[in-house]
């Protein structure tokens, strides 16, 4: 009788094992490959960026090569840079290069500390009105501004901020450390441009704790050049933060400077104060209302004046200043008795609205005594009258001069009434037929 054949070895547990297998090795290949997706530098960056842009309301991506590094100090650097609110074309920000390094500890907090190492900006272009834009959007804080800790500080350089009709190019601005405990010690340059007037600075700046209503003071070289003139000028400054409904700006600023007003042959040193509170909101600056005084040497054709009012730079510059002239100038033009015996101070209101240049229209007041004037003048020709030593015996304005007594040439008039019309520039002619 045949042998009975040996019972068949179950399958079931074999395959599932094969089956457990495929699976580690499905896991293991996919994790590789995750490992050496995100090991690139570009992939980590999107990452981040992604992460950010969620957390700030902002589009941020960047087309350049990125790197980064997870030993020691976790750090990350990023090219051509470009932030973009949700649905707008241009960009608000642009930056050549983006370095940030960051310790384990901040990474590990998720947001909790905010320790930073370091931050360097190269080449950031900045659009305030796309930034106004995003602000404007953006739900109100819960609470106060979080201010970062910068462990080494920041750098930013090559920089340009864009606003409507101006700019300020060459932003430089570097500081060792950043703590909201301690004073902050920066230096900041660029050159501010606005239809043909050109304002380089170089100022050293420290705040008493980075922070709303805490004091800041400035102290350096600052100059407003024209296309005919520059006013170079070192200054000192003393303020306050400010920030609110009102825009961002400076709070109780007292501002000192000597300055040079050159122009051609023209050198005229003086020394000039400035006080108000400094605004920026909706793309203009304004100082109002504001004080101002002027301060030369007696035999200088700068008037010693006091003045209030109100300073305006956006689309145009504007100014209203309503003062008191303590003294007619020595090297100003002789005023006819009794004029000239007078001893009363010149008050003055001086209105100007135009390019920020001053070469249009200023719209001047002047009063002595009973003797008023009005008229209209540019500066640029009243300040080239005034240094003439051989020029016409009239200065280049427009108005009308009413006074109750002159006396000219020893015979005496009364009730004056003078209207002075400037010749305006004799048209060019022509050029020949060829």
């Amino acid at each position: 009788m045949p042998a009975a054949a040996a019972p068949t070895a179950p399958q079931q547990p074999a395959r599932r094992s094969r089956k457990r297998l495929w699976i580690v090795l499905a896991l293991l290949l996919a994790a590789l490959l995750a490992l050496r997706w995100v090991s690139q530098p570009s992939q980590v960056s999107w990452i981040v960026l992604s992460q950010a842009g969620r957390a700030l309301g902002l589009e941020i991506g960047a087309s350049g090569a990125s790197e980064y590094r997870l030993r020691g100090t976790p750090m990350l650097e990023v090219r051509d840079l470009v932030a973009r609110a949700p649905g707008r074309h241009k960009p608000l920000l642009r930056a050549k290069r983006v370095y940030l390094a960051a310790p384990w500890t901040t990474i590990r907090a998720a947001g909790a500390v905010l320790d930073i190492e370091r931050v360097e900006l190269d080449a950031p272009q900045l659009d305030l009105g796309e930034l106004d834009r995003w602000l404007a959007a953006r739900p109100p804080s819960p609470g106060p501004t979080r201010i970062p800790r910068l462990i080494r500080g920041a750098r930013v350089s090559d920089g340009r901020a864009v606003g409507a009709g101006w700019s300020v190019e060459n932003i430089g601005l570097e500081f060792a450390e950043l703590d909201p405990d301690k004073p902050l010690r920066a230096r900041v340059r660029g050159r501010a441009l606005s239809a043909g007037v050109a304002v380089p600075f170089d100022l050293a700046a420290t705040l008493h704790r980075p922070a709303p209503a805490r004091g800041l003071g400035l102290s350096g070289a600052l100059a407003v050049e024209a296309k005919d003139w520059r006013l170079p000028m070192r200054v000192r400054a003393g303020a306050r933060l400010h920030d609110g409904l009102d825009g961002l700006g400076l709070d109780a600023l007292r501002l000192g400077a000597d300055a040079r007003y050159a122009s051609g042959d023209t050198d005229l040193p003086f020394a000039f104060g400035l006080a108000g509170p400094l605004r920026y909101r909706a793309g203009e600056l304004t100082l109002a209302p504001m004080g101002a005084a002027l301060r030369a040497a007696a035999d200088s054709t700068v008037p010693n004046l006091d003045a209030g009012g109100r300073f305006g730079f956006g689309a145009a510059l504007r100014l209203h200043w309503r003062g008191r002239i303590h003294a007619w100038p020595q090297a100003w033009p002789a005023l006819p008795p009794p004029l000239g015996q007078s001893r009363t101070p010149l008050d003055f209101q001086l209105d100007y609205a135009g390019k920020a240049d001053l070469s249009d229209t200023v719209a001047l007041s002047a009063q002595r005594d009973q003797t008023r004037f009005d008229g209209r003048l540019r500066l640029a020709q009243m300040l080239a009258w005034i240094d003439a030593r051989d020029g016409s015996p009239l200065p280049p304005l427009n108005g009308r001069l009413s006074a109750p007594k002159i006396e000219i040439s020893g015979a005496a008039l009364e009730g004056v009434e003078v209207q002075i019309q400037d010749d305006p520039p004799a048209a060019a002619s022509p050029a020949p037929a060829s």
